[in-house]
């Protein structure tokens, strides 16, 4: 072995050895190999050096390792060292290292369980997989059933998907994930959703047909061939499955940690369900059956959840539920029958316990009888020729008579709903081919192997000879299509292996005669076998300790079988009394299973075609299905396998192996020595066996060219690189025999590749050496240069920088010098000046010291001579007021003693009549007197009183001249003691100061050393002050500079918090639009479905006479008023035509009206947006309305106040007046009497005051606190500029209020009567005027004056409140007066436009009216948005609303009235034309004949058209045709002015409108919106007829909405446009259901674009090599671009900007609006972006570096695309932002974290699913380039862990953007277009 390529045997070459443990292990050879060494010297992975014996023998070399840049490719065959250890290797760095678990081996798919869920199945991957190449992307199980699926529609040959590997290994799985794509891709071809029902059938057999075991939870124990039935167009029909060797003997016996049928569990989890309520069953734990294995639990699997999914899926196949519980019925039966519990009776007989409580449920559930099945569990029956004997079975036999009878029921229940799957799966119609998908058991060794694993290596041993032969075959048929000559290749024929299994005296046919034999056992059956195969057969061998065993030599390996139960297995006896007691059941099911299958009913409906069974057709004799049941396992199992053989043989076989990586079931964890048994067991490695035997290398000679130019020399390039190869090749191998030149490939045999590779990389090498070494010497050279310059400079600086220095020093030595003596003069001036300073400071405070103590000495005598003689003064007072008091006393009793007295006496004489007659005596004389005499006394005493006054006058100025006379003499007297007292007492202190004085001279010094020392630290705290100074200027600063950093974040917080929101309602919008698109998808889908079913029903059931209107049509009548009228105006002539336009039209409507549901829905967020801020500002206007309410309550309080205070304070100073008027008159000595007049006045008054002082009191607080909180509201107001400074004011205002109650409240209680002060008070002020009548004494603590002065301050502030009151009613008043003015004009205005639209005609009346009102609205709502008066606003939002209502409400009436008018017009019209029938068909001749000539000489006549064409009701559909239907955009249209179509369509709608035709206009727009989806249903997929008519469907739409009269769309028109607008319809619904059909036209023409495109952009994009060179091809082994589909040519990037260049092309001659062309620009390179990224993501071999710098180039010619057609802001290059991020990721460093780090900040863009996908497929194309290390993508993982993003790994290629039409107004004059000829619309008349 690799004795021929000793010579690559050098140091440092890489070789396998092998390991125990690893099996293989990776070594390097430390010292070069010379043929006849015997020793290899080599060193290990871990440093470790070993010496490798060769075999003495043969001399073979180890296998050498393939270079690094081969490791980890898709296909095995692509490696240049073919085997074992390669093989290995290379699948364990692709599972382990990238996470891959498919690799091709040639034609086989190898699949690796990961044993955890990928995201690699979802319909994304199968999306980007459809059509595609088998070698064009990754190994997956979706590329091998496109591979089938395409051979089969191209070939018309059936094919087959052949699954195999050991239980656990994902065969099930990958069987389901290609049914899955079949269903996924090909459809269904009817409404049955046949794709749904195969789907179905997997759960449903995975449930009676798996379990779980040792090595898989879900381990199929059958083996089913399921093919997928197609018709002609290869959409499913159907399917059918047929089962191998179901494991029956698992349902009465499971080993450890394994379990019965997941259905038998299911049953289980679900027993509480009411409908399995009578079954009677409970835990699995509780029945035999189940609970052997010890873990009826699977880990993550809910068994009531999986129950759930199968009855649904019984459903979906059609059994019905009646069904699913008798098939519940017999499982639980079959639970029930385990638990029945048989005894011995004796040694050869047994019974079952009566009243056994299962067995009574069995027998109840299979409706048989207790005693007949009890009595035939313990008894069977024997025959003879002539007689028949029951006879007793020992306990033991009746176990296993009770265990097979489970198991026969279970098998036949098995097949019964194999049947019937089948049954609910059979197509009902032809079948045209099919693919199989085999799925079945791969070969099996244990430690006990029997008749199981003995028939499951068996048909592993048949599939194995077919797959040898296929490889074969397929390796024959490339040579012979290359024109190698063929030379036989050597392999592996296990035909001996077979032969010896089932030919004529085999294994199985030895086994079936024994088992015929009475007397047949395993023994017996062993020798046989040893006596026939053991000299004869060399495969057959025995083991050397066991007679009761043979082994078997297999193309895999050698396995032992135990020979116990062989014969029993094969047998399948069942007790023919117990069958037949079932067979009595009164349970229709269970007969059923029992019957012959050709008389079984199906559930689903009669009985129909019979699908293929588990066993062949039975055919021949009535009697044969009994031959049929005593047939023995290994012949039925034979039988079914050549069935199954002749089947694949017949088809076309795709091979996937599935690979179980360990048996722990460890996710992503690879056991070599599990994998190597494996792959030898599945076939892969014979693959490569064959492979290598040939020439496995093959490259095409473009690729050799490519990949080996480094090696060729210039001359040897020639123009044919065929030519160019060959001698390049026969330069660098000498051995011609080592490769061979085919017609398009060189073929090489094992290990050239990797020499080529070799040869290529010492070249590199070389090379890469010789730029080093330049580089090398031309950086020391660049640097020493550098160094040198660096050094002069250096000394240049450095000198300089010593002679500045010099000088600085001289210059420092002078200024010290000069600063020495300026500083010695400072300091002894400083300290001159500080001695005389502190000698002044001493003086002055000596002397201020002296005089303060003068000062209060003489304080104190003056205080102390005082208070002397204010006590002598009180002394003589309180005397005075005892002596007073007692005299009064005394006189008081005195005058009482002689008034009683007195009293007496008179009293005494008054009961005398003597006396009344003395009285009577000349009364009327003296009355008469005293009246005269009391005259002459007023007169005298007004006399006396009038000079009384004039003496107290008087009087009273001489009394206060003598008292400051006496006071003056009195202070002078005083003076005069003061100073001479002041006199002797100033001597005294001279005397003492002189005293002192020394004293004071020995201080001074102390004072002298106290003051320095205290300006010392005065001036270190100066310093401090400041040092923290400037640290608090700095803080400030900082602080500042903090608060606007704040404000600034703030600010930018806010735009960015407002752009997020403004983003976020854009999102919102766009998946509105999207939504709103995709439904208009969906309805087109559905329409052209409808149409096509309209079509086929058409064709297949043809009917006379007249065609049915379309139900939809009468539906939709009710719905809208707009097509009930447009049902009454269609004609008799067109009823059906018509009508189907009606019914589009129709649909078209709802859709519009659906959308207008949406559109609402869209709308509500932006109008809650708005609700929400009309809330906020009301909520700020009721704020700013409570704030004045407040404010104008506050200031009614304050004047209410006002003028209280005033009338009080007038009260009061009048009150103070004549206090002081008889206080200044009543001075005298009188004057104080407690009765005098002045005293009671003075106590009033004084009693008055003293509560109204109080009072004062109260109000002054009051005031303050009230005028305190409005002076800080105020400034608080004036401050804040936030909304939040509103609740503090009404918080403020509402303490107004509690203050403005109080004052009141307390003002009344002031004022009651009930309020009286207390006597203390009232007793206290008459003592004080008692004592002291001056009215000075009374105000002694100045309370009056305070009030008064608060008075006065308070009126001054109620005075400006009152003025500024005045103001604003001024201003209100002005207010009303201008708004007064505004209403006249109004009213005015109003009365003119009444008298205008009067004199209009009735038509015109009602659209002028609401122009006014519309003008009006706009003018106050301009004005109002100009007005910051909160109210103003609030009132004017509810009058708008009052006047929408009425004006809603006056058009709803005007509506009603219309439609009664138009159904009178259309009753008389039909009148009128029923009338003048004869007079149009008389006239109708004349006018078709001169029609013609009109459109000539109107131009000739007519100076100025108004823009509108005139045509006749029957010309219409002739307008259609012409214009629409047979109109090509090229040739003709070509030439025309762009949008003309359009313009002419819209100048015949303006005549109809302008002559008030809504029948006309109805019946133009429907016949045009259906003709333009006729010419797209018919041309759909030409680009130039989709672009031609989205143009005019944009320009006519734009058209409607620039004359429609509307406001928003005339601001650009000109005044002669304004004149053309439409008068008398609104078609605002037909603008939208115009834009729907935009919406619809542009999704078809992304659809058009993206199909015509999809093709170039993987070939261009990443295939071809714009930059030429710079990436070399890899080797790619058999999957290379596979020749299933015809080459159409290579694409490349110039290809795809030519298209885009013919797409642009085309849209701007057609006039396509320039923001839609963004738009279609935008989409385009969106698909050229995401299908790149995808097929990237998918394909390992274009992920490397060179590739990534092909991608940017590529990039980069698309972006300068975009420039020249100045495109560049359609935010087309931001859909490319995530290819040029996955370019930039594979060429950016990947090693340490800060490559990570800028990795995951990069790769903003790209999921993080996507980053690790690409970092994993990163693949070198040289040696220098080094793979990326695992750790770096865990830290890439870990790092964006948090990302918030969708799983999906793909980009959705079928997203189309919403697209939006914005109004395009065309300056195009109407009345100036010309309608050209060869358009053949001769029959319209400009007009």
């Amino acid at each position: 072995m690799n004795q021929e390529l000793h010579y690559m045997f050098v140091k440092f070459a890489r070789v396998w050895i092998p390991d125990a443990e690893e099996v293989w292990k990776s070594a390097e050879l430390v010292k070069d190999y010379k043929p006849g060494d015997g020793i290899l010297h080599l060193q290990l992975e871990e440093g470790q050096e070993i010496e490798h014996k060769l075999d003495p023998k043969t001399k073979n070399l180890p296998h050498l390792r393939n270079p690094d840049i081969l490791v980890g490719e898709n296909d095995l065959t692509a490696l240049s060292y073919l085997h074992e250890p390669a093989v290995l290797h290379n699948l364990k760095v692709r599972f382990i290292d990238s996470k891959l678990i498919y690799t091709y081996c040639g034609i086989v798919l190898v699949a690796i369980n990961p044993y955890e869920t990928l995201p690699i199945y979802g319909a994304d991957i199968i999306n980007a997989y459809s059509g595609q190449n088998m070698g064009d992307m990754d190994p997956h199980i979706f590329a091998v059933a496109e591979e089938a699926y395409k051979q089969m529609a191209r070939d018309e040959r059936n094919q087959s998907i052949i699954v195999s590997g050991e239980s656990g290994a994902g065969k099930t799985v990958s069987a389901k994930y290609a049914m899955r794509y079949f269903a996924t891709v090909s459809g269904s071809a009817s409404e049955a959703n046949v794709e749904e029902k195969v789907l179905a059938s997997n759960p449903i057999m995975e449930s009676i047909g798996n379990a779980k075991t040792t090595r898989n939870d879900n381990s199929s124990r059958f083996g089913k061939y399921i093919e997928i039935g197609f018709d002609k167009r290869f959409h499913i029909i159907g399917a059918n499955m047929r089962t191998y060797l179901l494991e029956k003997s698992r349902v009465v016996f499971q080993a450890d940690e394994e379990r019965n049928y997941h259905i038998f569990y299911q049953l289980c989890a679900s027993s509480h369900l009411p409908e399995l309520k009578t079954l009677k069953l409970g835990k699995a734990d509780e029945f035999h059956y189940t609970k052997q294995g010890g873990n009826p639990v699977i880990d993550g699997v809910n068994d009531a959840k999986e129950m759930t999914n199968t009855r649904q899926a019984f459903t979906l196949l059609g059994i019905n539920e009646s069904y699913q519980m008798g098939l519940f019925n017999i499982l639980a039966s079959i639970l029930h029958l385990g638990n029945v519990e048989i005894k011995d009776r004796d040694a050869d007989s047994c019974q079952v316990p009566p009243n056994n409580s299962h067995l009574t449920v069995f027998c109840e559930l299979m409706g048989v009888t207790y005693q007949d099945m009890s009595h035939w569990l313990c008894h069977r029956k024997l025959k003879t020729a002539n007689e028949t004997y029951i006879k007793t079975t020992p306990k033991l036999q009746a176990i296993n008579s009770r265990d097979a009878l489970a198991k026969h029921i279970y098998a036949k229940l098995f097949n019964w709903i194999v049947d019937h799957v089948n049954q609910a799966l059979h197509a009902n119609v032809k079948q045209h081919s099919f693919i199989g998908v085999l799925d079945i058991y791969g070969f099996e060794t244990f430690e006990i192997n029997s008749f199981e694993q003995f028939c499951i290596n068996y048909a592993n041993e048949k599939l194995q000879q077919q797959f040898n032969m296929h490889v074969f075959k397929l390796e024959q048929e490339e040579y012979m299509k290359e024109q190698i000559p063929w030379t036989l290749i050597d392999f592996y024929d296990n035909q001996p292996c077979i032969n010896l299994i089932e030919s004529k005296m085999g294994i199985l046919d030895l086994l079936d005669e024994e088992c015929k034999m009475p007397k047949g056992s395993d023994d017996s059956w062993a020798q046989k076998l040893y006596n026939t195969h053991l000299k004869t057969c060399a495969l057959f061998e025995k083991p050397r300790m066991s007679n009761r065993a043979f082994i078997i030599q297999h193309f895999a390996d050698k396995v032992e079988y135990q020979c116990d139960g062989f014969l029993e297995k094969n047998k399948d006896t069942v007790n023919e009394e117990q069958i037949n007691v079932l067979k009595a059941s009164k349970f229709d099911l269970l007969v059923e299973l029992f019957q012959d299958e050709e008389k079984a009913t199906t559930p689903t409906g009669p009985t129909g075609k019979r699908m293929l069974s588990v066993k062949p057709d039975p055919r021949g004799r009535p009697n044969q299905s009994s031959k049929e049941h005593k047939k023995t396992v290994g012949l039925q199992f034979r039988n079914s396998l050549h069935l199954l053989m002749e089947t694949l043989n017949a088809t076309t076989p795709h091979y996937v192996r599935c690979i179980k990586p360990n048996d722990f079931k460890y996710p992503f964890t690879f056991d070599p020595k599990r994998a190597v048994q494996q792959l030898r067991a599945c076939g892969v490695l014979e693959t490569i066996r064959i492979s290598a035997a040939g020439f496995p290398s093959r490259w095409t000679y473009q690729e050799f060219f490519s990949r080996y130019r480094v090696l060729m020399k210039q001359k040897d390039v020639l123009a044919d690189k065929k030519l160019t190869c060959k001698n390049v090749l026969e330069q660098l191998v000498q051995d011609q025999d080592k490769y061979q030149f085919g017609k398009t490939k060189i073929f090489f045999r094992a290990g050239q590749v990797a020499y080529l590779e070799k040869l290529r990389a010492d070249k590199l090498r070389a090379a890469c050496i010789r730029i080093q070494k330049t580089i090398r010497c031309w950086l020391a050279r660049k640097k020493y240069l550098r160094m040198k310059k660096a050094s002069v400079t250096i000394q240049r600086f450095v000198r300089g920088h010593l002679a500045r220095r010099l000088v600085k020093f001289m210059r420092r030595t002078r200024s010290a010098i000069i600063i020495q003596k300026y500083q010695r003069m400072y300091v002894e001036r400083t300290r001159f000046k500080r001695k005389k300073a502190a000698a002044l400071a001493m003086q002055c405070i000596l002397r201020a010291y002296l005089a303060r103590q003068s000062y209060n000495k003489l304080l104190r005598e003056h205080k102390t001579i005082l208070i002397q003689k204010m006590v002598r003064g009180w002394l003589a007072r309180q005397w005075y007021k005892r002596s007073m008091a007692a005299i009064v006393y005394l006189q008081c009793c005195v005058r009482r003693m002689r008034a009683r007295r007195e009293l007496k006496k008179l009293k005494i004489e008054a009961r005398s009549v003597q006396h009344y007659k003395k009285l009577n005596i000349g009364m009327e004389n003296k009355i008469m007197q005293l009246q005269r005499r009391i005259e002459e006394q007023s007169k005298e005493n007004k006399v006396i009183n009038e000079r009384l006054n004039g003496l107290e006058s008087s009087h009273a100025v001489e009394t206060e001249k003598l008292k400051k006379e006496v006071g003056r003499l009195r202070n002078a007297e005083e003076d005069a003691k003061v100073n001479s007292n002041k006199v002797t007492s100033l001597l005294e202190e001279l005397a003492r100061l002189r005293q002192e004085l020394a004293t004071t001279q020995k201080d001074k010094k102390v004072i002298e050393d106290w003051a320095e020392k205290y300006r010392d630290e005065m001036e270190q705290m100066v310093s401090e002050l400041k040092e923290q100074n400037g640290l608090l200027k700095g803080e400030k600063e900082d602080l500042n500079r903090l608060i606007q950093e704040q404000s600034q974040q703030m600010t930018e917080k806010m735009k960015r918090v407002l752009q997020e929101e403004t983003q976020q309602l854009e999102s919102d919008l766009n998946e509105e639009r999207s939504r709103y698109q995709n439904l208009l998808t969906e309805h087109l889908r559905l329409e052209e479905r409808y149409d096509d079913l309209k079509e086929s029903i058409t064709i297949a059931v043809p009917k006379p006479g007249h065609r049915r209107t379309d139900s939809t049509h009468s539906s939709n009548e009710s719905e809208s008023t707009y097509m009930s009228e447009f049902a009454e105006s269609e004609e008799g002539s067109r009823a059906g035509e018509d009508m189907t336009r009606g019914g589009d039209m129709s649909t078209f409507l709802k859709m519009q009206k659906r959308v207008s549901e949406l559109e609402q829905d869209k709308h509500s967020l932006q109008n809650e947006l708005d609700r929400r801020e009309e809330q906020f500002q009301r909520a700020r206007a009721r704020d700013d309305e409570e704030h004045k309410k407040a404010r104008s309550a506050e200031l009614e309080y304050e004047s209410l106040k006002r003028q209280e205070l005033e009338s009080e304070n007038k009260k009061l100073k009048h009150n103070l007046n004549d206090m002081r008027q008889l206080l200044s008159g009543n001075a005298g000595a009188g004057s104080s009497a407690p009765g005098s007049p002045a005293y009671k006045v003075l106590l009033e008054q004084l009693n008055s005051a003293n509560e109204e002082l109080d009072v004062r009191k109260d109000e002054v607080l009051i005031l303050r606190s009230q005028l305190v909180s409005h002076k800080e509201a105020m400034q608080h107001k004036e401050t804040m500029t936030e909304p939040m400074s509103h609740p503090e004011d009404l918080h403020k205002m509402k303490d107004a209020g509690e203050i403005t109650q109080a004052y009141m409240g307390l003002k009344d209680n002031n004022r009651s009567p009930r309020c009286l002060r207390k006597p203390l008070e009232v007793n206290e002020l008459v003592n004080r005027l008692r004592s002291a009548p001056d009215y000075h004494k009374m105000n002694e603590d100045g309370e009056l004056w305070l009030v008064y002065e608060g008075l006065k301050e308070t009126n001054r502030l109620l005075e400006s409140q009152l003025q500024m009151q005045r103001r604003r009613g001024e201003e209100e008043v002005e207010g009303l007066r201008g708004e007064l003015q505004r209403m006249k004009e109004e009213n005015n205005r109003q009365q003119q436009l009444l008298a205008q639209n009067l004199q209009l005609p009735p038509e015109a009346r009602i659209e002028a009216s609401l122009q006014h009102e519309i003008t009006r609205l706009t003018n106050e709502n301009l004005e109002m948005q100009n007005t910051d008066d909160p109210e103003k606003i609030r009132q004017y939002r509810i009058s708008v609303l009052k006047r929408m209502i009425d004006l809603m409400e006056q058009l709803e009436k005007q509506d009603k009235t219309v439609r009664k008018l138009k159904k009178q017009l259309k009753v008389f019209a039909k009148k009128i034309g029923e009338l003048e029938v004869g007079q149009g068909e008389s006239v109708s001749p004349g006018q078709t004949v001169d029609e013609p000539i009109r459109p000539v000489n109107i131009p000739r006549r007519e100076k100025d058209f108004q823009g509108m064409l005139e045509y006749k009701k029957e010309d219409e559909l002739k307008l259609v045709k012409n214009l629409i239907l047979e109109l090509k955009p090229r040739g003709v249209a070509v030439n025309l002015i762009p949008g003309l179509p359009a313009y002419i369509l819209f100048m015949c709608l303006r005549h109809a409108d302008y002559v008030n035709d809504d029948q006309k206009v109805r019946s133009l727009l429907t016949c045009t919106i259906n003709s333009i989806k006729k010419i797209l249903k018919k041309r759909g997929d030409d680009f130039e007829t989709v672009s031609f008519w989205l143009s005019n469907t944009c320009r006519f739409l734009h058209c409607l909405k620039q004359y429609s009269g509307d406001e928003q769309f005339m601001k650009h028109n000109s005044t002669k446009q304004n004149e053309h607008c439409l008068s008398n319809f609104d078609l605002a619904e037909y603008r939208q259901v115009l834009s729907d059909l935009a919406i619809q036209i542009y999704q078809q023409l992304i659809k058009c674009m993206e199909n015509i495109l999809q093709p170039m952009i993987v070939s261009g994009m990443l295939e071809h090599e714009t930059i030429q060179g710079v990436s070399g091809i890899k080797p790619t082994g058999l999957r290379k671009r596979t020749s299933s589909i015809a080459d159409e040519g290579t694409y490349t990037l110039e290809s795809i900007l030519r298209q885009l260049n013919a797409f642009h092309s085309i849209m701007c001659q057609h006039g396509t609006d320039p923001e839609l062309i963004k738009q279609v620009v935008k989409q385009q390179f969106y698909i050229i972006g995401a299908v790149t990224l995808n097929n990237l993501l998918l394909r390992k071999d274009m992920c490397s570096w060179s590739k990534g710098m092909q991608i940017r180039y590529n990039v980069s010619q698309l972006e300068e695309w975009l420039r020249e057609k100045n495109l560049m802001m359609c935010s087309a290059k931001e859909t490319l932002e995530p290819l040029i991020q996955a370019a930039q990721l594979l060429q950016v460093k990947k090693k340490t974290d800060e490559d990570a780090e800028a990795i995951c900040s990069m790769c903003n863009a790209l999921t993080t699913s996507q980053i690790v996908k690409v970092l994993n497929l990163y693949t070198p194309l040289n040696e220098f380039e080094e793979r990326v290390s695992v750790t770096f993508i865990r830290t890439i993982q870990t790092r964006l862990r948090d990302r918030m993003e969708s799983p999906q790994l793909l980009m959705d290629t079928k997203m189309i953007y919403p697209v939006t039409f914005p109004f395009n107004p065309s300056s195009l004059a109407l009345e100036t277009i010309q309608i050209p000829t060869s358009l053949n619309l001769a029959f319209l008349t400009r007009v």
